[in-house]
């Protein structure tokens, strides 16, 4: 939706693409021409490179957004779309590679005099990886090099736990990038994890938009961000976005992308690895500079210089961005799915919200279990965590479990409101504890939510619009015709 929103400004005819299970998805109601590409399971649908260009040739699509996951960040992907003659917004194909993985990409930064994190420069095999563990020291992660979200990674804490960590992050690799593909990396701890927003265009022109600040973070996965960090100065600032200036320079890097940092205790950084795509943070970027990252995207990608220089780039105020998932915090954030019954999103000065909801939508445990991101600015932050706690109160979702009671909880945490946190605060010094307050206010809120339930129930019963007209329902051909 955020990027059919982008193209829809630009006066751009849009083509979506679906599982069967996203048949009725917001995304397909809102572009121009939707096709059916396969069932549910991702490797059977938005995984199928080729399903996908098919799909883009019969549409006759000048280019293709990747979005945030699934093929986001796969190199081949890039190369067929090249191939097809399809404009693929995002860094060539080659670069991406170079990039998305992880190993790759340490050593060319390295090489530019990027600090990085202490670790192993190439792939290994499990025996190598053993006897290297000791030199890059414990604690540390095995990690994939490929993909991202805390996905493929595990912690040891002692030799002996490494070899079944090696086994058990390929596999998950595996299944989730199509590469098992693992290396090794000290932990930094206590830390921060900090990224930059870069944009570089083909003619080599490189800038940044700022950081974000990511240290918010279950089992790895982000959970809020904000722009900018509590925990730099402008004179780390400037250090910072020189690196990762520097470090997509020496890739040679097209679009937009990100440089991500850990900040330890005494603000030393190290470069964590590069997302070659857009990110699902990107609007908290947004709202403090004005500036419109998928439009940029869109216009590097027609070849077109970027309409800004660095000195052009001035951040004002302050923005947070809340992922709301499918997930019940109540109860250890187990997946929750089923129907949207009822639905009050919040409004007001200084909120977006980018969502996929709408009532009577049905939530699978298909993918990944955002669903929504919750942003708001202020002009300070202490302004903006006042907004965010207004508009998450506004926030009324029947029907499944959400997050939104966890992050009601962190915006009271004194440590979260006095900026004491780091990667490690979510999983070793904060809880989601039931009963108090907060719990009757749960229960107010179903309360309140079913009696909004009983009002509009016969409006669940209209037939989705059938208009052939501009943003109605469309879907163009099938599984079948793809076969």
């Amino acid at each position: 939706m955020r990027v059919l929103r982008a193209c829809r400004e630009l006066g751009l005819h849009t083509v979506a693409v679906y599982s069967e299970v996203d048949r009725n998805a917001l995304h397909v109601r809102y572009a121009d021409e939707a096709y059916m590409i396969g069932p549910a399971p991702a490797r059977e649908s938005y995984l199928r490179i080729d399903r996908i260009i098919d799909v883009a040739i019969r549409a006759k699509a000048e280019a293709i957004h990747p979005g945030y996951g699934f093929l986001a960040e796969n190199d081949d992907f890039a190369r067929a779309c090249t191939e097809a003659g399809i404009v693929f917004i995002g860094p060539p194909a080659a670069v991406m590679q170079a990039m998305g993985d992880k190993i790759q990409a340490r050593r060319t930064v390295s090489k530019q005099g990027v600090p990085v994190v202490p670790g192993t420069y190439d792939p290994l095999r499990d025996d190598e990886m053993i006897a290297a563990a000791n030199q890059v020291g414990f604690p540390l992660f095995v990690k994939a090099s490929a993909g991202g979200g805390g996905k493929g990674m595990r912690r040891v804490e002692k030799i002996e736990e490494l070899a079944n960590a090696i086994t058990r992050a390929r596999s998950e690799a595996e299944s989730a990038f199509g590469d098992g593909t693992v290396y090794l990396e000290r932990i930094v701890k206590p830390a921060r994890h900090v990224e930059f927003q870069i944009l570089a265009d083909a003619r080599g022109n490189v800038i940044h938009l700022g950081e974000r600040e990511c240290s918010i973070q279950r089992r790895h996965q982000k959970m809020v961000e904000e722009s900018p960090s509590v925990a730099l100065d402008e004179k780390l600032r400037e250090k910072m976005g020189k690196a990762a200036v520097a470090a997509a320079k020496a890739a040679g890097y097209v679009n937009a992308g990100t440089i991500e940092f850990l900040l330890d205790k005494d603000r030393n950084f190290y470069f964590l690895e590069m997302n070659t795509r857009l990110q699902v943070e990107h609007p908290v970027t947004e709202l403090v500079t004005g500036i419109d990252i998928v439009k940029e995207q869109l216009r590097i990608a027609s070849g077109r210089p970027l309409s800004y220089q660095q000195k052009n780039v001035q951040p004002r105020g302050w923005a947070i961005e809340c992922r709301i998932t499918a997930e019940d915090a109540y109860n250890g954030f187990l997946p929750s799915t089923g129907k949207i019954i009822s639905l009050h999103e919040p409004t007001g000065p200084g909120v977006r919200l980018e969502s996929a909801l709408f009532e009577g939508f049905e939530v699978s445990l298909y993918y990944d279990p955002l669903i929504a991101k919750l942003c708001v600015w202020g002009q300070d932050r202490a302004t903006a965590i006042m907004r965010m706690k207004r508009a998450l109160g506004e926030y009324k979702i029947l029907g499944i479990a959400t997050a939104i009671p966890f992050h009601q909880k962190l915006f009271q945490s004194t440590s979260f409101i006095g900026g004491h946190f780091d990667t490690a605060f979510l999983d070793e010094r904060f809880s989601m504890e039931q009963g108090g307050s907060d719990e009757r206010e749960r229960v107010a809120a179903i309360i309140a939510a079913l009696l909004t339930h009983d009002r509009r129930q016969h409006a669940l019963n209209i037939p989705p619009p059938t208009s052939s007209t501009r943003g109605g329902w469309k879907r163009f051909g099938s599984l079948e015709g793809l076969r």
